[in-house]
Parts: C-alpha cells; structure tokens; sequence
C-alpha cells in the first residue's frame, strides 16, 4: 500500500493515483533532501528531459493538492460556524446568571422582612402534626392485642411478634404511659400475649421437631390427631406417602444481622441420607426426589404462606432467597421468634423434658402400628403358610436351604426333624426367618422415624448454638431487659440444656432399650461395657468439673446407656425444667417397656443378626447428619453396644450353641446310619437324595452360621472360624467312621500304596472320582495301568476272608458316606465362594473353607477306592479257588461252581444295597473293576491247575456266563465290556479241547490274543485224551517268536 492511497481523489480523476504512484516515495520522506536529486540532473545526460520530467510531476501533485483542499473546504468552514455558535451561547448564559443573581437578592430581601411569623407557623404545624401521629399510635397500640390474636389463630407467629416488639417499643418511650394512663391495661395485656405467643410456638415447634407438623417433611404425619388422642397411620400408607431418605439442608445465601447470620453461616449442611444398594424401592424413592426438587425449584423464591401477613426485614428477605427445603424454613422461623422473645433457654428446657417421653411413645406408636398392619393382613389373606417378604430377608442366595429345612421333600421324608434337633435356634429364628425379618422391618421402620426427627434436632441444634455465639437470645430482641418478662434469667444455661448431643443420646438410649427388650438382653448383661466405660470417665472427671456436667456433655459427649431407670447425674445449677428433661424419662415407661414381643414371632439374643444392619446404616445416616464438630458424638453410640454386645455375648453363646448341635448330630447313634427311602439314587435332597442324617444337619448348621456372617460383615471372619472348627470336627468323625469300616483291612492298605494309587489314578473310570474331576488318560496307558493294577492283585499271597469288609453294612456306610462327604464339600465349596476371601480365610490361619471342602472331597474319593478295591479283592478271593484243583468232571452240569454262585450273589446283594446311595457312574466305578480282575484271574488259574478235561472246560465257561449275567443286571455297567473280558476267559479256555496242531494254527494266526505265558499254560496243563509232543513248548516259543 502506497503513502498516496487514501487521498481524496474524484473518481473521474483516477489517472491522478497512476501519475502519483509513478513518484518515487523518496521525495515523500520526512526529511527531503534535494542534495542528490541536483546531482542527478546535473550529471545527466539528458538534462532537458528529466526537467520537463519533475514539472509534469510537480503538475500532478498540485492538481492533487488542489483536489484535497476543495474536498475539505466545507468542513473547515461547518467547524468556523459551529464554534461561532458556541462562543455566542457562553456570552448569553453569562447575562442570564446575572440576572438570576439579581432577582434572587431582591428575594432574599423581602423575606428577611416576615422571618419571625414564618418560624412560629412552622414550629406550630410541626406540633400539631406530632399530635396526630400520637393520636394514632395510641388508636393503633389499642388494637394490637386483637390483631395479635388474630395473627396467632392464623399461625403467623413472625408477623405476631413483629407487632408485639413494635407495640411493645412505642410503650417504653418516655412520658407515653403518664400521658395516656389506660394503655397500663394495654401493657399487662401484651405481658399476657407473650406468655401464650411463646407456648403457641414451642408447641408449633415441637409437633415439627417430630414431623405432627403442618409443614413437616414427612408428608404423611406420623399421628393422625383425633381429640388430641395421636394414633398411628398405617405403615403401607406412610411408607407410600413419605418423603424419601435422601434428603439435603442447605444454607441461606446471604449476608445479614442477627436474624440473617443464623440462617446464613453455614449451620445446615448437606446431610446426605441413603440407603445400600441392596434394598428395593430405590427408583421409587429417586422419583419421589425428582418431582420434589422440581416443585422446590418452582417455590424456591417464593414467600412461605406462614410469613405473608409479616413485615418485610432482613429475616424475611433471607427466606425467601433460601433454598432449603420447606420443612427447614419453617423451623428457622420458629427459632427466630424465640430468639426474637428471649425465650430460647425455657424453650430448650421443655423440649428436653419431653424428648424422652415422646420419643418412647412414638416407638410404642410404631410397634402398634406395626401390630395392626400384622392383624389386618391375617384378617385379609387367606388361611395357609405366608412367606415373608423377599425385600425383609438380608441373606440371599441361601434361602433353599432354610427352605429345605422346613418343607417336606417329595419323598414323604421331612428334615425339620434334623433341623429342629441340632439347631440352637428355631426355624422363625434362622437367618432369614420370619422372626429376623419381622424385628429386621419394625427396627428399620423405628430408626427410620428417628433418623428424620434427629434431622429436625440437628437444625434447631445448629440454629441456637450459632445464635448462642452471637447474641444474647434469652433477651427479647429490641427491648430492654426486664426481670418481669425474662423468666429465664434463672437457666444456668443459654439454650435450656438442649444441644445436638441430647436428643442424640437419648434416641440411641431408647433405642438401646429397645434392642434389649429384644434380644430379651437382662441389664447387668447387656450394660458390662457401658458401666466400665462411664466408671474409666468418673476417674478422669474432677470435683470441681462435677458442676459442668451438662455443659461437658453437650459438647463433647462420652455415651453411656441405660439399662434401668438409672438417671444421668446433673449439676446443681439449672432449671427444673432442665433437671426433668436430663434425667427423667416417661413415667411408666420402665415398667411398661415397648410391648415388641406382641409383633415379632419370637424373641431372643440370635435376632442381634437383623438388628445389626439396621443399626450400622442408621448410625452412617446420624454421622453424615452431625456437623463435623460433634461427628464423635457417635464413637461410642448405638453401634458401638450392638458390637460389643455382638461380640462379648452372640458370637459366645452361638460358638457353645453350635457346638452343642454338631456335637448332637454326630455323636447321635443315628448320624451315620445309611436310611434309604428309595430303591434308586436321586441327585437332590429335596426328593430323598439319602445323605447321612449326621452330615445332613452339619451341612444345616454350617449354612446358618455362614448365614448369620452375611447378616454381620464384620465378624464374618470370627464367624468363619467357628465353621472351620464344626467341619474340622465333623471330618475327624467321618474319618473315624471310615476307619472303623476299613481298619486292618486289605483294601484299605493297598489305596495307601504309592504304585496303586498312581495306577487307579490313571484307570479312566476315576474320572468319575470327586478329586479327579478332568483327569485324562490316554488309551495305552488305560490299558497297562488296569493290566497292570490286575497283576499286582494277583501276586498278593493267598487272600483271606479276614483280609476283606464282610459286613455289607460298612459297604453300604462307606458308599453313603462317600456321597454325603460330596454333598457337603461340593455345600462347602458354594458357601466359601459366597462369603468375602478375607473372611474365608482366618488371620493366621492358611486353610480355608475350599481346603476343607478338598479335604471332604478327598476322603469321599478313599470311601469310593477302597469299595473298587474290596469288590475286586472280593473276586480274587472267590476265584482262587480254581487254583491248585482238577477239573475233571463226570458229568455235565447245569450249575456254575458253587464259589462263582456265592461271588454272583454277594455283587447283586451289594449292588442293591448301594443303589439308594451313590449314582450310576459311581456305581460302575465301584463294580467295573471286577470282569477285569475275573478274566485275570481264570486265565491265571490255569496255571496252577494239574488237569482239566472237556467238562472242567464247560463248567469254567458256566462260571464265566453266570458271571456275565450277574454284571450285565447293573444298569450302569458297561454289557460290551463285560462280555468281550469274559468272552477271551471263554475263548481261552475252549483252546484246551484243540489238538495240538491246530492250537499251534491258531496261535500263528492269533499271536496278539493272549500273551505268551499264557499260551504257554495251555501246554502245561494236563488235559485228558490230547496228545502233547514233548518240543511242544520250544515249537510254541519258535511261532511266537516270529
């Protein structure tokens, strides 16, 4: 862009910004020098042209100028004008002010004439005008008693005690009362009116402290009032209607005086109530919230009906730019106007003298309630069982086995009986039974009540004590004092003694007696820790801090409780009033109690498991509610007695109570008695699934215990290990029960052999084994380890009937006790993955419950080993009587052998007997083993047999049929398998009838069939009429060979 662009150039004279631009900008500098342009045309060479070539520039520039001078010459000469104009309206103003300075003198003198009859008229009016405004004060403060009635009746207290101060002001000015002698009667009638004022509001207020009110925060008053008689709604309708849990006091925003700063400063917190997840209902409550910070947002800025008819002040104009709820406006209201009436410490006085009495009538009120809902649904539902609630029970996911323990399976077999005979505690008491539900429902529904009324304590607490720190509120606000109208000045302290800490002390007191009513909790019992705990405070309280209880305690409160009509000691300073409400409860409420045994189905010290929950939630709502200075006050609460109650007495007596069952269920001479009700196995207990009665009620007793974990979190761990003794102690007794069965027995001493029990182990019918569960085994090493396991059981020396578990009924136990151990280590295995790792594994101890649940497992594994064992002893001991004997029989029979007939006999007898307790898999492992072992055994036989002929040949075969026929009867055995084992015993046999040329064939052709030792033996035994070569054997080894 060029120095020349922003000229004023017309339009039609464009050629101009051409020539213009065609200039150097050299000759545009601020300081120009001519020196070198001289030199230039001086030293050229065409001197003429670049002179003729400077004027035409020279031409161009003052045609531009000329442009630029006629475009702004108008401007310049509007400016002249303009300022012209100025210059002329100065000089006009200046003769104006002149004159007005001239006339004002002349003025100044004429008034100065009549000053005096001015001053008197003026002084005159004034008087005359003070007169009436006298006049109608006195007209007004006549009124006042009336219209503050009024105002009372309407419950606009703020507005009534607006005008009681402002009459009460204009009484005091001086000379008002010996000018006007009747507003004396005036003067004693307010006396009169604050007096009924004051007890209109504390009245008010204390009907909103426990949510009667008018603008309480529960929606649905707690009383419905019917002649002054407070009854109680019912629990559907309240539970429906109440505001939920959640709830928030905010702080006014603002900055004011007296009235302001305790709306202001921060003395309602958000107090955030909220309940576990694992309670239905959440979604409801989430909306009820929703539509109520949507009718808030609406009113938020709006004035409350309660203070229309009042005087807009500082107070006034807080409120109504709060955004606390309704509720707390209201009681910020009320504790205004006490402070306003100097009324707040007898105030505070009455509201403790009634706390403990109200309280304990509203518990009672909500057990009736709860007793009329119980009466009203009987009268309702029909006659049968009713199950409670699934939203009562805290404990899920093991509701079927209290279940189980109450109904009656299918099979007609009901285990009520066990349950009833080795639990402590009776069906309506077990986790999750009616009584825990019902006392688990009304204490939820009583700390419910409470929590929201200690919300109302905690902003009238935190109301007066930052009043407290700013003013002297026991003085009418504006007035002076005056001993007739301050009947307070005797309190010893500001607020009456009422302070956060009270009402929470005797909330958790009631509630403490409550619990022990209970848990039927005798007093010396239940109040140990709370005697040792005020005693160690009585040592560190000096005499002279004896005086200084009530102050103490109010700020920093260590709690005790009450278990008798005990009261808490006071100073001697104070009000009556104070004296009453500290250490005085309701009348007959000690001998009364609560009447809760009219609503819970029973009671007792087991139902501390549903009254832990409520109370641990109940005391996280209390310390989110307190302000962060008296958030100790609940270190030594309700929750600390129901813990150490928990701890010191439940877990004691539940460790003794449980240990009195287990020992009962397995000592019991019917705890390990197989009882079948079916003739077949049935997976499930609930159809008759034959677990021993013994195992039967320690898998009960384990549930519950675990059960009463879940209900307490925290001593979960202690409760953990009582079940790790109970199952350590029960699994000595089954191991005693399996070693009376098997002691000094051959089986049992051969699982115990490393080489057997690594052979069985890759036997694959031991994948039906518990502990072996995905064990694979390929096909060869199937083969040699079952080959292989057979000749280990034939080496052993001669077998002996006292070597083997005659006795079917120990069979039958180590079979019913192999799955009865299953059931409870598989029971085991599902409660350990149900209750947290941390309490599953004890402190200082490395087992938990899956260790257990292995051990079980494993010795149920050993009952099923040696039953495959014993039964293929069985055979061998039965089968060796083929050896050492001549089969040369006469005739041929139609019966097997004797020893085969007894063998078939006891493996049906014992496979029946078995049927009821393990299932088919089982049972095939128990009883597959025994063609294996039988087709070793006969071809082995021959060995040591001196001669067989073509009968003793048949008979073998009878025997192999019988054999075949008794195996083939058991549903689960394998038929294929069977027959193709005895098949080769049969085929082996039927060689001996061959010439010896033709066996040689068939040897030729079936070299793999049998081993050579085994075609061996059929050229050592002697066999009548067959002519043996005496180089049979080397010509036998020659073909084999090959």
């Amino acid at each position: 862009m060029g120095i020349f662009d922003g000229l004023p150039v017309p339009s039609d004279k464009t050629y101009l910004r051409e020539e213009l631009a065609r200039i150097d900008e050299s000759w545009a500098v601020a300081r120009f020098d001519s020196l070198p342009h001289v030199v230039h045309i001086l030293t050229s060479k065409d001197r003429e042209t670049d002179v003729l070539l400077l004027k035409e520039q020279s031409d161009v520039v003052e045609e531009v100028v000329d442009e630029v001078v006629h475009a702004y010459h108008g401007g310049f000469n509007k400016a002249i004008q303009n300022y012209s104009q100025i210059l002329r309206l100065f000089r006009e103003s200046t003769e104006k002010l002149g004159d007005l300075k001239h006339d004002l003198a002349e003025a100044k003198r004429s008034l100065g004439t009549r000053n005096k009859q001015l001053h008197q008229l003026w002084y005159r009016s004034v008087t005359l005008r003070h007169i009436i405004a006298l006049l109608d004060q006195i007209e007004g403060i006549a009124k006042v008693p009336s219209r503050i009635e009024k105002l009372i009746a309407d419950k606009q207290f703020y507005a009534a005690i607006q005008v009681y101060l402002q009459s009460s002001l204009m009484l005091e000015r001086e000379g008002l009362q010996t000018v006007v002698g009747a507003l004396q009667d005036v003067r004693s009638e307010l006396s009169k009116l604050r007096g009924a004022l004051f007890f209109k509001i504390l009245d008010d207020l204390h009907a909103h402290l426990y949510n009667r009110g008018e603008y309480s925060s529960v929606a649905s008053s707690i009383y419905e009032r019917d002649d002054d008689v407070p009854t109680i709604t019912s629990v559907a309708a309240s539970r429906m209607s109440a505001q939920p849990l959640s709830r928030r006091t905010r702080t006014l925003k603002g900055d004011s005086q007296f009235g302001v700063r305790g709306l202001t400063n921060g003395s309602h917190r958000a107090s955030s109530i909220e309940e576990g997840s694992s309670f239905d209902g959440h979604d409801e409550e989430e909306s009820v919230e929703h539509d109520e910070a949507t009718d808030g947002k609406l009113l938020s800025h709006q004035l409350p009906p309660w203070l229309s008819d009042s005087t807009p002040d500082e107070f006034i104009e807080a409120v109504r730019k709060s955004d606390d709820p309704l509720h707390v406006k209201y009681l910020q209201t009320l504790v205004q106007c006490l402070c306003m009436l100097g009324k707040v410490a007898a105030a505070g006085a009455i509201i403790c003298q009634k706390l403990r009495p109200t309280i304990h009538e509203i518990i009672i009120s909500k057990i009736k309630s709860h007793m009329e809902t119980r009466n009203l649904s009987k009268s309702v539902c029909s006659q049968g069982d009713r199950t409670v609630a699934a939203g009562l029970h805290f404990i899920k996911g093991q509701s079927e086995a209290y279940i189980l323990s109450k109904e009656k399976p299918q099979n007609g077999i009901s285990n009520s009986g066990t349950h009833l005979a080795v639990s402590p505690v009776s069906p309506l008491m077990v986790p999750g039974g009616k009584a825990q539900a019902a006392a688990k429902d009304l204490l939820d529904s009583i700390l419910d009540t409470i929590v929201k009324i200690f919300e109302n304590h905690v902003v009238i607490g935190e109301l007066l004590e930052l009043k407290a720190s700013q003013h002297d509120i026991n003085t009418p606000k504006s007035l002076p004092k005056d001993v007739n109208w301050n009947t307070d000045s005797e309190a010893s302290q500001v607020t009456g003694g009422y302070t956060i800490s009270y009402p929470l002390t005797v909330f958790q007191s009631e509630c403490q007696q409550l619990i022990c009513e209970i848990l039927r909790a005798t007093p010396e019992a239940a109040s140990a820790d709370a005697a040792a705990q005020t005693a160690k405070v009585a040592k560190k309280a000096s005499k002279k801090e004896k005086k200084q209880v009530i102050s103490n305690n109010c700020n920093g409160l260590t709690f005790t409780f009450r278990f008798s009509d005990a009261t808490v000691s006071l100073s001697n300073q104070g009000a009556d009033l104070i004296r009453q409400g500290w250490g005085k409860r309701a009348p007959n409420s000690a001998q009364e109690g609560y009447g809760s045994a009219a609503v819970l189905p029973e009671q007792g010290i087991y139902l501390a498991a549903s009254i832990y929950r409520p109370v641990l939630q109940f005391t996280d709502k209390i310390t989110s509610m307190l302000p962060k200075k008296h958030s100790q006050l609940v270190n030594d609460g309700l929750l600390t007695f129901t813990e150490n109650f928990v701890k010191d007495h439940l877990l004691p007596t539940m460790f003794v109570d449980y240990r009195k069952g287990v020992q009962q269920a397995i000592s019991s001479a019917a705890a390990f008695r197989p009882r079948a009700h079916t003739t077949t196995y049935t997976p499930t207990v609930e159809k008759g699934r034959p677990i021993l009665q013994g195992l039967l009620a320690i898998d009960l007793l384990a549930k519950e215990v675990l059960g009463w974990a879940q209900a307490m979190p925290k001593f979960a761990t202690d409760l953990v290990k009582y079940v790790q003794t109970f199952l350590e102690r029960t699994f000595e007794r089954c191991r005693t029960s399996y070693m009376e069965a098997v002691l000094e027995k051959l089986s049992y001493r051969l699982i115990g052999r490393h080489d057997i029990e690594k052979l069985m182990r890759l036997d694959p019918a031991s994948d039906c084994l518990p502990s072996l569960l995905g064990h694979s085994v390929s096909h060869s090493e199937a083969i040699g380890s079952d080959v292989e396991l057979c000749q280990l059981f034939l080496s052993l020396p001669s077998i002996k009937q006292d070597n083997l578990i005659r006795d079917d009924n120990k069979l039958i136990l180590l079979a019913s006790l192999s799955d009865s151990l299953e059931y409870v280590a598989d029971s085991i295995e599902r409660l350990g993955q149900a209750v947290p790792r941390t309490a599953s594994q004890a402190e200082g101890n490395s087992r938990n419950l899956a260790s257990f649940a292995d051990e079980y497992r494993k010795l149920a594994t050993d009952c099923l080993k040696v039953l495959r064992v014993e039964m293929q002893l069985e055979t061998v001991f039965h089968l060796q009587e083929m050896t050492n004997r001549e089969y040369l029989e006469d005739d041929d029979t139609e019966e097997p052998d004797d020893f085969v007939i007894s063998l078939t006999s006891q493996i049906t007898r014992r496979d029946e007997g078995m049927a009821p307790f393990i299932s088919g898999e089982k049972r095939n492992y128990v009883f597959g083993g025994i063609c294996g072992i039988a087709a070793s055994a006969s071809t082995k036989a021959l060995a040591d047999m001196r001669s067989i002929n073509l009968f003793g040949v048949q008979q073998i075969c009878r025997n192999t049929i019988a054999l075949e026929q008794a195996m083939s009867a058991m549903p689960y055995i394998d038929g294929e398998s069977v027959q193709q084992n005895l098949d080769r015993v049969r085929t082996y046999f039927e060689l001996l009838n061959m010439p010896f040329e033709t066996l040689l064939a068939f040897v030729a052709e079936h070299d793999q069939m049998f081993t050579p030792t085994e075609y061996s033996n059929l050229l050592k035994v002697n066999v009548p009429g067959r002519d043996t070569p005496t180089d049979a054997q080397s010509r036998l080894s020659e073909i084999l060979s090959h």
